[in-house]
């Protein structure tokens, strides 16, 4: 068999899960398959346009554990599309004239890249398989291995993606810290907006989560440090039909018996309407390079922020995102052992040469396997009929229907 080389890339937002599966896969290749080179591309697709990688030495391998602590990703992420060629161009990473995908397909050529693991989402992976496709038709054998990374959980038909457990337990010990504003002025409404554009799985985790931190509370009775300043009040996701006028009658109620209400929104919960909104304004609405609406530019959190807060009558509005922290947190306990699973797998298909993404595929009897990549697709949603879901919601209070 021809000698294998193996290069990593991790590309998109951040997740807790990326320097532990670069720590894995180096460890992984370390223990099974030493003599496989390993190198890793800087800034994920980007630094394959420009021939930008690390050769992982030897001192790297024998100390790849340590990155299983830190959150981040230690070769760096970028949001490219190779077959956005318009994009590229603007950017600098290709010439006028030169076709992205042979640009990359020319540097792993060069590179000697037989094996490549590609860690991110949806767009991520998709990328990759158009990648390995060109180079198929160009005669030249490539073997991608991805592995599924996203905060939300929101690719299809993957059960659990890379890195939203975490990112939902660190969101809940963000918001136990920030529940305490409730306590700074009279008629305060806290909105904790939580990472999700079509999905609002990790918005439910992450309420599900808070309310088990905080649950055990002790408190000195009489004073206003209660459970009533630690409850939620109300939970939108992408997911769910919402009466605004009704809940703001409702949550008006919730302000005039305890002075204080908070609400956790997902990024991406009413966004269809605030776009058209903007759109309808005559507001040019930013975009990425794969068509998706810059979400940080449309600010749900405080859109809800406004029209809530003045239809329950608050004196103070806030708006607080746990998004950034909980994605660069390192992986925790139930990551990481998704994430050996995962890489374990990853390294075996490459080695065997069978192209894909690792996941438990629910359509599949949740087996773990490696998933074929016409098969991945983003923008999965959030299950609202799972039970927990609904003890959730009970325990909110809030009557909901799913859209």
């Amino acid at each position: 068999m021809a000698k294998q080389k193996a290069a990593l890339l991790t590309a998109g937002g951040l997740a807790p899960c990326l320097s532990s599966a670069v720590g894995g896969l180096i460890g992984r290749y370390s223990d099974v398959a030493p003599d496989v080179e390993i190198i890793a591309y800087r800034s994920g697709y980007q630094g394959v346009l420009l021939g930008d990688s690390i050769s992982i030495t030897k001192d790297m391998r024998e100390k790849s554990h340590l990155l299983h602590r830190h959150g981040g990703s230690p070769i760096g992420n970028s949001r490219v599309k190779l077959t956005n060629v318009a994009d590229c161009i603007r950017r600098g990473l290709v010439k006028e004239g030169q076709n992205p995908l042979r640009v990359a397909a020319e540097q792993l050529t060069k590179d000697g890249v037989t094996i490549l693991h590609t860690i991110g989402g949806d767009d991520t992976n998709t990328t990759a398989a158009d990648l390995a496709a060109y180079l198929g038709a160009n005669g030249y054998s490539l073997t991608v291995v991805g592995l599924p990374k996203t905060v939300d959980n929101d690719i299809v038909p993957i059960k659990q993606s890379l890195g939203a457990w975490t990112a939902a337990e660190v969101g809940a010990h963000f918001f136990d810290n920030v529940s305490n504003e409730q306590s700074a002025a009279p008629k305060t409404l806290v909105v904790h907006e939580v990472m999700g554009r079509h999905c609002g799985w990790l918005t439910a985790a992450t309420a599900k989560a808070y309310m088990e931190k905080t649950r055990g509370n002790q408190y000195v009775e009489g004073l206003m440090m209660n459970t009533e300043l630690k409850n939620i009040d109300g939970i939108y996701l992408p997911e769910i039909d919402f009466n605004f006028e009704e809940e703001g009658e409702r949550l008006k109620k919730v302000m005039k018996d305890h002075s204080f209400v908070t609400v956790f929104v997902s990024e991406g919960a009413a966004l269809d309407a605030i776009v058209a909104e903007r759109e309808a304004s005559g507001e040019q609405v930013k975009r990425d390079a794969f068509g998706h609406v810059k979400i940080d530019t449309i600010n749900v959190g405080n859109w809800f922020s406004k029209n809530l807060g003045g239809l329950i009558g608050a004196e103070r509005a806030m708006v607080q995102k746990s998004g950034y922290y909980a994605r660069s947190a390192p992986a925790n306990a139930d990551d990481l052992r998704l994430i050996q699973g995962m890489v374990d797998l990853a390294v075996d298909s490459a080695l065997n040469r069978v192209s894909g993404v690792t996941g438990h595929d629910e359509d599949k009897g949740g087996r773990l396997r490696t998933i074929e990549f016409e098969r991945i697709a983003g923008g999965k949603h959030f299950d609202t009929s799972a039970a927990w879901f609904g003890e959730v919601m009970a325990n909110v209070g809030q009557s909901w229907k799913t859209l």
